[in-house]
This record gives structure tokens, sequence and C-alpha cells, in this order.
């Protein structure tokens, strides 16, 4: 199993924010999501609020 990974300031990110029960800054955080993060799956409008982010765009499409 591949060991997750957190980049930058883990306070922000919004996994950290839902242990402490931040839920309207969150729902302004998550508004329009254009980031994926690889390790939960949650999405952002910025990167810098996920761990492992990866930005939507890049992500392959399958219906």
């Amino acid at each position: 199993m591949e060991e997750k990974k957190c980049m930058g300031d883990h306070q922000v990110h919004i996994c950290a924010l839902a242990e402490q029960q931040k839920y309207q800054e969150i729902k302004e955080l998550v508004e329009v999501p254009n980031y994926m993060c690889l390790n939960c799956g949650r999405v952002a409008q910025k990167p810098e609020n996920l761990c492992s982010p990866t930005d939507l765009s890049n992500l392959p499409y399958h219906e």
C-alpha cells in the first residue's frame, strides 16, 4: 500500500479543517473546485487546501 503524503501547511488542508468541524470555512474552499486530493478524494478551489493536490483538468474522464 502506498504511503500517503502531505504537502504544505496541514492546518489549512480540508481534512484538518473537517477534524476541527470548520464546515463554513470548508464550504467556501470547495465552492468552485479545481483540484482533487490524491489521498482522500476531497476537492478544493486552491491546491494549498489539500494534502496531495492534482489539477482536475489533468485527470482522465470516463463515462
